[in-house]
């Protein structure tokens, strides 16, 4: 592993590694561990949101693939703002079913499918995981 290549890398790369790791983890135990409705579940839900926003937003800083472009993986930010909206608006209206699907989606489309393109080769997690 090259770690190191991390903490070369621009500043909204690294806030975005902060911030997707941990909802990646927090995700994980959200969807298939946690005891749905108890108290540390909707705690942990509202700190997976904040984390995706923040997740989403600083992608809009990425110009590596083509500077000064936005590139494919970008169509996912709209899919995660949306996805978080959609949780939101949801739960404020007490339709804890109608919350499922936009989560689930975040997880899998986000964090699965969206950290899966950042294994290709010539991006930055491909050199650090495989050289």
């Amino acid at each position: 592993m090259h770690l190191n290549l991390i903490s070369e890398a621009p500043l909204p790369v690294r806030i975005h590694l902060a911030t997707v790791i941990p909802a990646f983890l927090i995700g994980t135990w959200l969807i298939f561990f946690s005891a749905k409705g108890a108290r540390i579940h909707r705690f942990t839900g509202g700190v997976y949101l904040a984390l995706m926003t923040i997740t989403a937003i600083t992608t809009l800083f990425f110009r590596i693939l083509d500077p000064g472009k936005l590139s494919f993986i970008h169509l996912f930010i709209p899919l995660t703002l949306g996805g978080v909206v959609s949780t939101i608006v949801a739960l404020s209206r007490g339709n804890i079913a109608a919350h499922k699907r936009p989560m689930v989606g975040l997880y899998f489309g986000a964090l699965l499918i969206a950290g899966g393109f950042t294994l290709l080769p010539g991006r930055l997690m491909h050199a650090v995981f495989f050289g």
